[in-house]
């Protein structure tokens, strides 16, 4: 159980005791300084610790937002410090500097927090006066930021948090803090700051209730992603039957779905259970969600007679590279410095725009817009109008931010990091073969132009696209034409992705490897090629989405054995290929399946133990709508 240290006597009346011990800390009482020391290093090393000081006036949410989120290794707000294990002994040691150091000069003292009058109609301002050097907290908080921890300090908004020190002071924070209903601003803040126009204004209005609703009965977010999922999954079992009652109810359960979808993130935001194994069964659930519901459109449209798999698979193997395309690019300047690009101040200036501001998240087809135009079709339409909907809309928004990204990157000057540069070769997913001619072509590819390495990884997947499509099915050249683009893929990939463009190389690869399954399995033309297809891609695609959450997690990707084990990107479209020369129809179909499950066994194993096991620090994602 976490502790909260009270740094003196307790002010009779104060209902702060009973408000920590609601947030399920164990409250204990030191007399100065040095007895809290004490009490600090006393406590078990594995549990969370607080600092508080008792005259603390402040809403129950204030004391949340900065004592119990668990994303920071350490945090204040004006009157509380907090740390978690990790950070325990910078705790313990700016506290015993605090206490030994004194008062500092007021030109000296770190800015408080949000406190009553604090924040503005327009939204939060940081309150500007010094910290009190009786106030203890605040002091430690200052010595773990001079020592280089600086705490996270939370936006409190209108938020009430201060300690007065009289009773006139006292007796106002007292009639803010009556002002402000706390579980309004909770509720209002577990809606995701920047969210598309569907859930922003269909979907967030209710949905946060029902978070809170599933708050207050002890479901944690996980539960409700995993409701979600099956929810999803019903769905597409309903679309599966083929029959037009089967396609309305799936059309109303996969908006439940994303009703719940929503919610899961609200409940976390609501109650601070963020983990990163939640981030990551969010955003995998999501795409097997979609996925799994393409699956049951394109059976239940063939009970119909008609035949949509190609289009199932395209629509996959599209929506796939959107995502990577926006993983990319952000990787690439996660941390790129300078940012001088007139297309990106021309957004800006857009954002500032009212109706622009939706106009674009909208045409960008997120998972919202994206999830209600397939719900509302597959009602009242045919699979085969979902998909083309689906393709024409994602391809429109595929070439509206891939442009935009383009155009940034070739006006904007920056400098990317070695770390950008790794991300980048690590989404590439190459495998021994692209990784032997790397190695091989190494010192003639650091004296390629600038462009090279999205010119050459793009001209390799040109020539094996045209080739599988364009030459007679079961030949060896499609297999020429993959031992060629593993060539090219090594040599894009031999000098560090530090270009303007580089960030396409990535993209580039999901594009060559997902389409030459797809059209190697459409020309094929047998029964059962392109649902083994359309399994084989997900599994990959799995592969693939687990890598960038890694990344995004802090934990790195994954272990190379297993990139070498599933034969990159590179050994895989050889594998197909050889198979498709080398293998009649029929047997093709069995090759792909039998990879598409070998892939999958190899991935998800090594991915369930990964993240289960992880020790990740506890991340959320609020950044653009999927």
């Amino acid at each position: 159980m976490p502790t909260a240290i009270l740094t003196g006597p307790p002010v009779p009346g104060s209902p702060l005791e009973g408000d920590l011990r609601s947030l399920g800390f164990d409250v204990r009482l030191a007399t100065g300084a040095g007895e809290a020391a004490d009490v600090l290093a006393g406590l078990p090393a594995g549990e969370r610790a607080a600092l508080v000081d008792p005259r603390f006036v402040g809403h129950v949410h204030a004391l949340r937002l900065g004592l119990t989120d668990p994303r920071f290794p350490a945090a204040a707000i004006p009157g509380a410090a907090t740390a978690l294990p990790e950070a325990r002994p910078a705790l313990l040691a700016a506290l015993r500097q605090a206490a030994a150091a004194g008062p500092r000069p007021a030109d000296e003292q770190p800015l408080s927090g949000a406190s009553p009058g604090g924040a503005s109609p327009g939204g939060p301002v940081m309150d500007t006066r010094p910290a009190r050097a009786d106030v203890l907290p605040d002091l430690v908080a200052a010595a773990l930021a001079d020592g280089g921890a600086r705490p996270h300090r939370p936006e409190l908004g209108p938020l009430v948090a201060a300690v007065p020190g009289d009773p006139q002071a006292r007796n106002e924070a007292r009639q803010a803090l009556a002002a402000v209903d706390d579980e309004d601003v909770r509720l209002r803040s577990a809606v995701k700051a920047r969210d598309g126009f569907f859930t922003t204004f269909c979907i967030s209005p209710y949905s946060r209730y029902l978070a809170r609703w599933c708050a207050r009965r002890g479901l944690t977010p996980n539960q409700v992603t995993t409701a979600s999922l099956a929810t999803a999954l019903t769905a597409a079992a309903a679309a599966a039957t083929g029959t037009r009652g089967g396609f309305v109810a799936a059309g109303v359960l996969l908006i439940l779905s994303f009703v719940l979808d929503c919610a899961d993130g609200q409940l976390a935001r609501y109650s601070l259970r963020y983990s990163t194994l939640g981030a990551w069964l969010d955003a995998t659930f999501d795409r097997a969600k979609e996925y799994a519901y393409y699956a049951g459109l394109a059976l239940g449209a063939a009970r119909g007679g008609d035949d949509v798999w190609a289009l199932a698979l395209g629509a996959m193997v599209l929506q796939t590279c959107r995502h990577v395309v926006d993983f990319s690019f952000n990787e690439a300047n996660h941390d790129a410095t300078g940012n001088t690009s007139p297309t990106a101040a021309l957004s800006d200036r857009l954002d500032g725009v009212g109706w622009t501001v939706w106009a674009r998240r909208m045409i960008v087809l997120p998972i919202g817009e994206r999830w209600a135009m397939i719900a509302v079709l597959t009602a009242v339409t045919t699979p085969r109008i979902v998909f083309y909907a689906l393709l024409a809309g994602c391809a429109f928004a595929a070439a509206y931010t891939t442009a935009g990204r383009v155009l940034r990157s070739l006006t904007r000057r920056a400098r990317r990091t070695d770390r950008a540069a790794r991300a980048l070769g690590d989404l590439a997913d190459s495998g021994p073969l692209a990784e032997g001619f790397a190695v091989r072509f190494g010192g003639a590819a650091r004296r390629l132009p600038a462009l090279a390495p999205p010119a050459i990884a793009l001209a390799g997947a040109a020539a094996l696209a045209l080739t599988a499509s364009l030459t007679p099915y079961g030949g060896p050249w499609t297999a020429v034409a993959a031992l060629g683009y593993a060539l090219t893929s090594g040599l894009a990939v031999a000098r560090p992705l530090k270009g303007a463009l580089d960030w396409l190389v990535p993209p580039v690869f999901r594009a060559a490897e997902y389409g030459t399954i797809l059209v190697l399995a459409v020309r094929a033309d047998v029964n059962g090629a392109l649902p083994a297809a359309f399994g084989l891609v997900a599994a990959v695609a799995y592969h693939h989405y687990d890598t960038v959450y890694r990344i995004r997690g802090g934990t790195g990707a994954p272990p190379r054995w297993l990139v070498r084990a599933v034969g990159g990107h590179e050994g895989r479209i050889l594998a197909v290929a050889l198979a498709a020369a080398l293998l009649g129809a029929p047997q093709f179909t069995i090759a792909l399946t039998v990879l598409a499950v070998a892939v999958a066994l190899v991935v998800v194993a090594e991915s369930v133990r990964f993240w289960v096991s992880s020790g990740a620090p506890a991340v959320h994602d609020e950044g653009e709508p999927a």
